[in-house]
């Protein structure tokens, strides 16, 4: 039967409780394996045991390791002499020959490769342990921050319930805008046919920009070439207008016939020189 939220978010906040620790945790197994072990007695502050942190413990791993290398060194001196003087005051005295240490030593060498050996293993051991502690501890930190987020969701969901019923009601008649009731799908495409609409106005206006200094210059020139044009055109119009008006005089009568008709010919001639630039 699936379970509700309540129950999950309730059963989560109990594991968020309680409280984490190897040492707590090896505290058991270390208890069912001595029952009667003494009280420890080293100087490592037991704060650690309390209140443990990577600090603390490597500190304590430290203190350890230099002990039990004084430790080692002071129990082999103390058998070493003591077999020394077993071997002298015993009765009889006994007697190592060349040969037993040169076994002994053979021996020696094969229990200190195997030492290795197990030492090896022992490191890769604690390799490993410590990667799995590592991830254990990433996915710890995931899950207490996934359960933060899990119990902040009901207050946002209905906050979000509240804001979409508020919309709903604010909302009072549809819009008449066909594109604004679309939707999501076809909403999608009609943004991606404008985008495309856009990118194509803009890559027209990039080509007008990059024509523009051409055009420009084009204009200037056709400009200067207007102004000439412009200079005979006006004369031609005087000229034009200077015929036209002694061409009335002749015809009401005012006036030397030919003297007129020269001026005529000579105004209609200079302005076809002005038009077509020709020089007298």
């Amino acid at each position: 039967m699936a379970r509700s939220y309540k129950e999950i978010t309730y059963t989560l906040s109990e594991l968020q409780n309680q409280e984490l620790s190897i040492i707590r945790l090896s505290e058991s197994i270390s208890a069912a394996n001595t029952p009667d072990a003494p009280k420890r007695t080293s100087d490592v502050s037991s704060d650690a045991f309390e209140d443990p942190s990577p600090a603390s413990l490597a500190a304590d791993l430290d203190h350890y390791k230099e002990l039990f290398s004084k430790l080692r060194f002071s129990y082999l001196e103390q058998v070493t002499k003591e077999k020394f003087l077993r071997a002298i005051v015993g009765d009889p005295p006994q007697i190592i020959e060349q040969q037993e240490n040169v076994e002994l030593e053979a021996q020696l060498v094969a229990v200190k490769a195997d030492l290795k050996v197990q030492k090896a293993d022992v490191a890769a051991l604690v390799e490993e342990l410590e990667a799995r502690g590592r991830e254990l501890s990433r996915r710890y930190e995931n899950i207490s921050l996934q359960t933060a987020q899990l119990s902040d969701l009901p207050a946002q969901i209905s906050s979000l319930q509240e804001n979409l019923v508020d919309l709903d009601a604010r909302q009072t008649k549809p819009s008449t805008n066909p594109s604004l009731s679309l939707p999501l799908p076809a909403t999608l495409e009609v943004i991606t046919s404008r985008q495309a609409e856009l990118d194509e106005l803009n890559k027209q206006l990039r080509n007008l920009q990059q024509s523009l200094p051409r055009k420009t210059r084009e204009l200037e020139l056709l400009e200067k070439e207007l102004k000439p044009l412009e200079a005979q055109k006006a004369s031609a119009v005087v000229a034009a207008q200077e015929a036209r008006r002694i061409k009335e005089e002749v015809e009401r009568g005012f006036g030397d016939e030919l003297e007129l008709k020269g001026r005529w010919y000579r105004s209609v001639e200079t302005g076809l020189r002005e038009m077509l630039a020709v020089e007298a």
